[in-house]
């Protein structure tokens, strides 16, 4: 099953509109993620990423709801793989 997952910008790399990239922190783990659908998003707000992409900025209350419910069903692990 894929689903976006919440996650706090933690830098950005400014750049063009369509190379604007960040590092995003998922509970512990950080990836590269493309910030090009966001272009309001700042460090230190959550956005849902799917597929390396982060889609939309949401608050933290409903991030730290959905990272609630994946610890209770245990697939927080799967974020810790390291993906190419």
């Amino acid at each position: 099953m894929c689903l976006a997952i919440p996650g706090r910008i933690v830098s950005i790399e400014e750049g063009e509109d369509l190379l604007r990239q960040g590092k995003v922190d998922f509970g512990g783990v950080q990836k590269d993620v493309s910030l090009m659908c966001v272009p309001e998003a700042a460090i230190g707000h959550y956005v849902l990423v799917h597929v390396g992409m982060a889609l939309s900025v949401i608050d933290e209350a409903e991030a730290e709801k959905v990272f609630d419910y994946l610890r209770e069903m245990g697939e927080l692990a799967e974020l810790e793989t390291d993906e190419p």
